[in-house]
């Protein structure tokens, strides 16, 4: 397995880690027993950073990754946390809380659903807009003196918060979206990452499925892409003529969409690592193989041809979200 180091003082993981967050029904039911298969396949090859949220699935995620790796030496993963999104019983999305004592508070459960006793990367999933990023990196900070913690990461944050985190403690990653299909973080936050020698870990280079030319009936699965704008409409139509133009490029090259998509992503920088959200093994597999196959410069142009950076119809969340998301100031 390829490695890459996370920032100046992070941990050398795998070049491609596994997003697990798929796996507690954000993107409709998953199979539990083939979920766990696909997460020991990804340890046995090689994959060793797994990245989770407190909030997937109220808690599911966490123990589904922790049954997974009861059997294996804590020292043999990664394991990135997100916090900070308040759920309501029935599943509902009611706010963000960064504040000190509920980082610490969410921490403690964390540790426990997952069976572990210190996380290596922990990072608020958002910005809250209600508490000075200063005292969240601060609280985080304490959890690291005290053991809990490894490492500081920060999740869809734009330049200045970035610069301000990293005053307080050292920030391994920046975890944000990243795709062919959205480039946004070319506009000054990967400049102001590697300004400060800050990892990437890209989520969603896959388009959440857009590219390989997914069309599921969302809504009928209770999947929350049923809500995004680039799946709706006018959007999804002109949104997979572009990831037909892909298909054309990637075959050619003797990849899959996704390998190509991927591959994409990984050739962008070695400060970069993909994550992927594979939760069957044979997908697992088909993304692995991206690693196989570095792209040739006469690909990638072929591939920015065949998907410019802004020709994606459709903001990547609902204009709710996009309205909160710090990352999109740059």
């Amino acid at each position: 397995m390829q490695t890459r180091k996370l920032g100046k003082t992070g941990p050398t993981v795998s070049a491609l880690g596994l997003g697990a967050m798929g796996m507690s029904g954000m993107y409709g039911p998953a199979d539990r027993a083939e979920s766990l298969a696909t997460l020991h396949a990804a340890l046995e090859a090689g994959v060793d950073l797994i990245d989770t949220g407190d909030f997937y699935g109220m808690g599911h995620n966490e123990m589904l990754i922790g049954e997974a790796l009861k059997d294996r030496r804590r020292e043999d993963v990664v394991i990135s946390v997100k916090f900070g999104a308040q759920r309501s019983p029935n599943g509902g999305w009611i706010g963000f809380d960064a504040s000190p004592n509920s980082l610490k508070t969410a921490l403690c459960y964390s540790l426990q659903r997952l069976g572990v006793d210190y996380i290596d990367i922990y990072r608020p999933a958002r910005l809250d807009p209600n508490v000075p990023i200063e005292d969240t990196v601060g609280a985080i900070a304490e959890m690291v003196q005290a053991g809990y913690v490894r490492h500081i990461g920060l999740s869809e944050v734009g330049s200045d918060t970035i610069r301000r985190a990293a005053a307080v403690h050292p920030i391994v990653d920046l975890q944000i979206e990243y795709s062919l299909m959205s480039r946004g973080i070319e506009d000054g936050v990967l400049q102001t990452t590697r300004e400060l020698g800050i990892g990437i870990t890209a989520y969603g280079v896959l388009s959440r499925g857009l590219i390989g030319g997914n069309t599921t009936n969302f809504a009928a699965q209770g999947d929350f892409r049923a809500h995004s704008p680039r799946f709706q409409g006018e959007n999804l139509a002109k949104n997979l003529a572009l990831a037909e133009g892909l298909r054309v490029v990637a075959e050619a090259a003797g990849l899959t969409p996704a390998q190509a998509a991927i591959a994409w992503v990984a050739a962008q920088g070695d400060d970069i690592v993909p994550l992927v959200g594979a939760r069957r093994r044979d997908r697992l597999a088909e993304s692995l193989g991206a690693l196989d196959k570095p792209l040739s410069a006469e690909t990638l142009a072929a591939l920015e041809a065949a998907l410019p950076k802004g020709a994606t119809a459709g903001t990547r969340y609902a204009e709710a979200q996009m309205a909160h998301l710090d990352s999109e100031r740059g």
